[in-house]
Protein backbone atom coordinates (compact mmCIF):
# COMPACT_ATOMS: atom_id res chain seq x y z
CA UNK A 1 0.00 0.00 0.00
CA UNK A 2 2.85 2.40 0.81
CA UNK A 3 4.29 1.84 -2.65
CA UNK A 4 0.90 2.44 -4.27
CA UNK A 5 0.43 5.72 -2.39
CA UNK A 6 3.94 6.87 -3.35
CA UNK A 7 3.37 6.00 -7.02
CA UNK A 8 0.02 7.82 -6.96
CA UNK A 9 1.51 11.07 -5.70
CA UNK A 10 4.45 10.69 -8.08
CA UNK A 11 2.03 10.16 -10.96
CA UNK A 12 -0.02 13.21 -10.02
CA UNK A 13 3.08 15.41 -9.92
CA UNK A 14 4.23 14.11 -13.32
CA UNK A 15 0.71 14.40 -14.68
CA UNK A 16 0.45 18.05 -13.69
CA UNK A 17 3.50 18.78 -15.84
CA UNK A 18 2.02 16.88 -18.79
CA UNK A 19 -1.24 18.77 -18.28
CA UNK A 20 0.52 22.12 -18.49
CA UNK A 21 1.99 21.29 -21.87
CA UNK A 22 -1.23 19.67 -23.10
CA UNK A 23 -2.99 22.95 -22.30
CA UNK A 24 -0.75 24.73 -24.80
CA UNK A 25 -1.69 22.19 -27.49
CA UNK A 26 -5.38 22.58 -26.66
CA UNK A 27 -5.14 26.37 -26.80
CA UNK A 28 -3.60 26.48 -30.26
CA UNK A 29 -6.09 23.87 -31.47
CA UNK A 30 -9.03 25.91 -30.21
CA UNK A 31 -7.62 29.10 -31.70
CA UNK A 32 -6.34 27.86 -35.06
CA UNK A 33 -7.46 24.21 -35.48
CA UNK A 34 -3.79 23.19 -35.75
CA UNK A 35 -1.77 20.68 -33.74
CA UNK A 36 1.47 22.59 -33.27
CA UNK A 37 4.22 19.97 -33.35
CA UNK A 38 6.76 22.78 -32.87
CA UNK A 39 5.33 23.63 -29.45
CA UNK A 40 8.03 21.71 -27.62
CA UNK A 41 10.92 23.33 -29.47
CA UNK A 42 9.40 26.78 -28.95
CA UNK A 43 9.04 26.08 -25.23
CA UNK A 44 12.68 25.00 -24.99
CA UNK A 45 13.74 28.25 -26.68
CA UNK A 46 11.84 30.20 -24.02
CA UNK A 47 13.48 28.18 -21.23
CA UNK A 48 16.90 29.00 -22.69
CA UNK A 49 15.97 32.69 -22.51
CA UNK A 50 15.02 32.22 -18.86
CA UNK A 51 18.29 30.39 -18.25
CA UNK A 52 20.29 33.27 -19.76
CA UNK A 53 18.39 35.97 -17.85
CA UNK A 54 18.71 34.07 -14.57
CA UNK A 55 22.45 33.64 -15.09
CA UNK A 56 22.86 37.37 -15.78
CA UNK A 57 20.63 38.67 -12.98
CA UNK A 58 20.68 35.86 -10.42
CA UNK A 59 16.87 36.05 -10.19
CA UNK A 60 14.76 33.01 -11.05
CA UNK A 61 11.59 35.09 -11.26
CA UNK A 62 13.05 37.57 -13.74
CA UNK A 63 14.02 34.60 -15.89
CA UNK A 64 10.54 33.14 -15.44
CA UNK A 65 8.90 36.38 -16.60
CA UNK A 66 11.35 36.67 -19.51
CA UNK A 67 10.42 33.16 -20.67
CA UNK A 68 6.71 33.97 -20.75
CA UNK A 69 7.25 37.26 -22.59
CA UNK A 70 9.62 35.64 -25.07
CA UNK A 71 7.15 32.80 -25.64
CA UNK A 72 4.38 35.32 -26.33
CA UNK A 73 6.54 37.20 -28.84
CA UNK A 74 7.79 33.98 -30.45
CA UNK A 75 4.21 32.82 -30.97
CA UNK A 76 3.37 36.10 -32.68
CA UNK A 77 6.47 35.86 -34.89
CA UNK A 78 5.78 32.26 -35.90
CA UNK A 79 2.19 33.00 -36.84
CA UNK A 80 2.94 36.20 -38.75
CA UNK A 81 6.14 35.08 -40.48
CA UNK A 82 5.46 31.38 -41.06
CA UNK A 83 2.02 29.93 -40.41
CA UNK A 84 0.09 32.78 -42.02
CA UNK A 85 1.58 31.81 -45.39
CA UNK A 86 0.85 28.08 -45.12
CA UNK A 87 -1.82 26.68 -47.42
CA UNK A 88 -4.39 25.25 -45.00
CA UNK A 89 -6.38 23.39 -47.65
CA UNK A 90 -4.73 20.23 -46.29
CA UNK A 91 -4.02 19.66 -42.58
CA UNK A 92 -0.72 18.02 -43.50
CA UNK A 93 0.73 21.30 -44.75
CA UNK A 94 0.73 22.82 -41.29
CA UNK A 95 2.16 19.62 -39.80
CA UNK A 96 5.07 19.56 -42.26
CA UNK A 97 5.86 23.23 -41.67
CA UNK A 98 5.71 22.76 -37.89
CA UNK A 99 8.08 19.78 -38.08
CA UNK A 100 10.46 21.85 -40.19
CA UNK A 101 10.26 24.62 -37.61
CA UNK A 102 11.29 22.10 -34.94
CA UNK A 103 14.51 21.36 -36.83
CA UNK A 104 15.23 25.06 -37.34
CA UNK A 105 14.68 26.02 -33.68
CA UNK A 106 16.65 23.07 -32.33
CA UNK A 107 19.47 23.75 -34.78
CA UNK A 108 19.71 27.41 -33.78
CA UNK A 109 19.65 26.53 -30.08
CA UNK A 110 22.40 23.96 -30.63
CA UNK A 111 24.56 26.53 -32.41
CA UNK A 112 24.05 29.21 -29.75
CA UNK A 113 24.08 27.14 -26.56
CA UNK A 114 25.55 23.78 -27.54
CA UNK A 115 23.99 20.36 -27.00
CA UNK A 116 25.14 19.58 -23.46
CA UNK A 117 22.62 19.31 -20.64
CA UNK A 118 22.46 22.36 -18.39
CA UNK A 119 20.97 22.20 -14.89
CA UNK A 120 17.94 24.42 -14.28
CA UNK A 121 17.08 25.50 -10.76
CA UNK A 122 13.61 25.53 -9.23
CA UNK A 123 12.10 28.28 -7.08
CA UNK A 124 11.02 25.79 -4.42
CA UNK A 125 12.53 22.66 -2.91
CA UNK A 126 11.78 19.33 -4.56
CA UNK A 127 12.13 17.34 -1.34
CA UNK A 128 8.83 15.56 -0.78
CA UNK A 129 6.84 15.98 2.40
CA UNK A 130 6.69 12.85 4.58
CA UNK A 131 3.29 11.72 5.86
CA UNK A 132 3.40 8.56 7.91
CA UNK A 133 6.82 7.78 6.48
CA UNK A 134 5.51 8.02 2.89
CA UNK A 135 6.90 10.61 0.47
CA UNK A 136 4.13 12.73 -1.03
CA UNK A 137 4.14 16.08 -2.86
CA UNK A 138 6.99 18.57 -2.62
CA UNK A 139 6.76 22.35 -2.46
CA UNK A 140 7.64 22.46 -6.15
CA UNK A 141 4.81 20.04 -6.95
CA UNK A 142 2.38 22.35 -5.14
CA UNK A 143 3.72 25.25 -7.21
CA UNK A 144 3.16 23.26 -10.42
CA UNK A 145 -0.42 22.39 -9.42
CA UNK A 146 -1.14 26.03 -8.57
CA UNK A 147 0.30 27.28 -11.88
CA UNK A 148 -1.61 24.72 -13.95
CA UNK A 149 -4.81 25.42 -12.04
CA UNK A 150 -4.48 29.15 -12.63
CA UNK A 151 -3.99 28.59 -16.36
CA UNK A 152 -7.01 26.27 -16.56
CA UNK A 153 -9.23 28.81 -14.84
CA UNK A 154 -7.95 31.65 -17.04
CA UNK A 155 -8.47 29.68 -20.26
CA UNK A 156 -11.92 28.52 -19.20
CA UNK A 157 -12.97 32.08 -18.46
CA UNK A 158 -11.42 33.29 -21.71
CA UNK A 159 -13.26 30.84 -23.95
CA UNK A 160 -16.59 30.69 -22.11
CA UNK A 161 -17.08 34.13 -20.59
CA UNK A 162 -15.43 36.65 -22.92
CA UNK A 163 -16.17 37.96 -26.38
CA UNK A 164 -12.50 37.62 -27.30
CA UNK A 165 -12.62 33.87 -26.67
CA UNK A 166 -15.78 33.57 -28.76
CA UNK A 167 -14.13 35.46 -31.62
CA UNK A 168 -11.06 33.25 -31.42
CA UNK A 169 -13.15 30.10 -31.72
CA UNK A 170 -15.28 31.58 -34.49
CA UNK A 171 -12.15 32.57 -36.43
CA UNK A 172 -10.84 29.03 -36.11
CA UNK A 173 -14.06 27.19 -37.03
CA UNK A 174 -15.44 29.47 -39.78
CA UNK A 175 -12.94 32.16 -40.84
CA UNK A 176 -14.86 33.28 -43.93
CA UNK A 177 -18.16 33.73 -42.08
CA UNK A 178 -16.33 35.42 -39.21
CA UNK A 179 -14.81 37.99 -41.58
CA UNK A 180 -18.27 38.81 -42.90
CA UNK A 181 -19.41 39.38 -39.34
CA UNK A 182 -16.56 41.79 -38.68
CA UNK A 183 -14.26 39.50 -36.70
CA UNK A 184 -10.55 40.31 -37.27
CA UNK A 185 -9.61 36.73 -38.12
CA UNK A 186 -5.91 37.45 -38.60
CA UNK A 187 -5.66 39.18 -35.24
CA UNK A 188 -7.52 36.37 -33.47
CA UNK A 189 -5.19 33.74 -34.94
CA UNK A 190 -2.15 35.77 -33.90
CA UNK A 191 -3.55 36.09 -30.39
CA UNK A 192 -4.17 32.36 -30.25
CA UNK A 193 -0.60 31.56 -31.26
CA UNK A 194 0.76 34.08 -28.79
CA UNK A 195 -1.23 32.71 -25.85
CA UNK A 196 -0.46 29.10 -26.77
CA UNK A 197 3.27 29.84 -26.99
CA UNK A 198 3.17 31.62 -23.61
CA UNK A 199 1.41 28.66 -21.99
CA UNK A 200 3.90 26.32 -23.67
CA UNK A 201 6.73 28.41 -22.23
CA UNK A 202 5.18 28.07 -18.79
CA UNK A 203 4.99 24.32 -19.29
CA UNK A 204 8.64 24.26 -20.30
CA UNK A 205 9.62 26.19 -17.19
CA UNK A 206 7.69 23.69 -15.07
CA UNK A 207 8.96 20.50 -16.70
CA UNK A 208 12.61 21.06 -17.59
CA UNK A 209 13.81 21.17 -13.94
CA UNK A 210 12.15 17.77 -13.37
CA UNK A 211 14.02 16.13 -16.25
CA UNK A 212 17.74 15.59 -16.90
CA UNK A 213 18.27 19.27 -17.62
CA UNK A 214 18.08 21.79 -20.43
CA UNK A 215 19.23 20.99 -23.95
CA UNK A 216 17.73 21.65 -27.42
CA UNK A 217 15.89 18.30 -27.42
CA UNK A 218 14.70 18.49 -23.81
CA UNK A 219 10.97 18.42 -24.70
CA UNK A 220 10.96 15.74 -27.40
CA UNK A 221 9.98 12.80 -25.21
CA UNK A 222 7.61 14.85 -23.10
CA UNK A 223 5.79 16.07 -26.21
CA UNK A 224 4.61 12.52 -26.90
CA UNK A 225 3.12 12.15 -23.43
CA UNK A 226 1.60 15.64 -23.51
CA UNK A 227 0.10 15.05 -26.95
CA UNK A 228 -1.40 11.80 -25.68
CA UNK A 229 -2.81 13.68 -22.70
CA UNK A 230 -4.40 16.28 -24.97
CA UNK A 231 -5.94 13.62 -27.21
CA UNK A 232 -7.19 11.56 -24.27
CA UNK A 233 -8.95 14.56 -22.71
CA UNK A 234 -10.05 16.10 -26.01
CA UNK A 235 -8.19 18.70 -28.03
CA UNK A 236 -11.05 21.14 -27.56
CA UNK A 237 -11.20 20.95 -23.76
CA UNK A 238 -8.84 22.63 -21.26
CA UNK A 239 -10.36 20.54 -18.45
CA UNK A 240 -9.84 17.47 -20.62
CA UNK A 241 -6.18 18.37 -21.09
CA UNK A 242 -5.66 18.51 -17.33
CA UNK A 243 -7.54 15.26 -16.78
CA UNK A 244 -5.66 13.59 -19.62
CA UNK A 245 -2.36 14.81 -18.19
CA UNK A 246 -3.14 13.35 -14.77
CA UNK A 247 -4.29 10.06 -16.34
CA UNK A 248 -1.09 9.77 -18.39
CA UNK A 249 1.03 10.70 -15.38
CA UNK A 250 -0.62 8.07 -13.20
CA UNK A 251 -0.37 5.46 -15.94
CA UNK A 252 3.35 6.09 -16.42
CA UNK A 253 3.97 6.04 -12.69
CA UNK A 254 2.10 2.78 -12.07
CA UNK A 255 3.53 1.00 -15.09
CA UNK A 256 7.08 2.15 -14.34
CA UNK A 257 6.72 1.24 -10.67
CA UNK A 258 5.23 -2.22 -11.13
CA UNK A 259 6.34 -3.37 -14.58
CA UNK A 260 9.47 -1.32 -15.31
CA UNK A 261 10.33 1.92 -17.07
CA UNK A 262 10.87 0.20 -20.43
CA UNK A 263 7.18 -0.79 -20.57
CA UNK A 264 5.87 2.72 -19.86
CA UNK A 265 6.10 4.10 -23.44
CA UNK A 266 4.12 1.11 -24.74
CA UNK A 267 1.46 1.76 -22.11
CA UNK A 268 1.08 5.36 -23.30
CA UNK A 269 0.80 4.17 -26.90
CA UNK A 270 -1.81 1.58 -25.91
CA UNK A 271 -3.83 4.25 -24.09
CA UNK A 272 -3.71 6.51 -27.15
CA UNK A 273 -4.89 3.70 -29.44
CA UNK A 274 -7.75 2.72 -27.12
CA UNK A 275 -9.01 6.30 -26.85
CA UNK A 276 -8.75 6.93 -30.60
CA UNK A 277 -10.68 3.73 -31.34
CA UNK A 278 -13.33 4.16 -28.66
CA UNK A 279 -13.77 7.94 -28.47
CA UNK A 280 -11.74 9.75 -31.16
CA UNK A 281 -12.71 13.21 -29.94
CA UNK A 282 -11.42 12.54 -26.44
CA UNK A 283 -13.11 11.78 -23.13
CA UNK A 284 -14.50 15.32 -22.74
CA UNK A 285 -15.72 15.86 -26.29
CA UNK A 286 -19.39 16.14 -27.12
CA UNK A 287 -21.10 14.18 -29.87
CA UNK A 288 -21.45 17.35 -31.91
CA UNK A 289 -17.72 18.07 -31.59
CA UNK A 290 -16.83 14.58 -32.77
CA UNK A 291 -18.98 14.94 -35.87
CA UNK A 292 -17.59 18.37 -36.74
Amino acid sequence: MDRFIYLTFDGLSRGAVYAAFALALVLIWRAARIVNFAQGAMAVAAVYVAYSVTEKTGSYWLGFAAALVFGLLLGIAVEKAVMRFVDHSSPLNGVVVALGLVLVVQGVLGIVYGNEFRPVETPFARDAFQIGGIAVLSRYDVFVFAAVGAVVVALTVLFTRTSVGLRMRAAAFAPDVSRLLGVPVGGMLTLGWALAAAVGSLAGMLVVPTELGLNPNAMDVLFVSAFTAAVVGGLDSPIGAVTGGLVVGLLLSYVSGYLGATVAPMAVLALLVVVLLGRPGGLFSSSKARLA
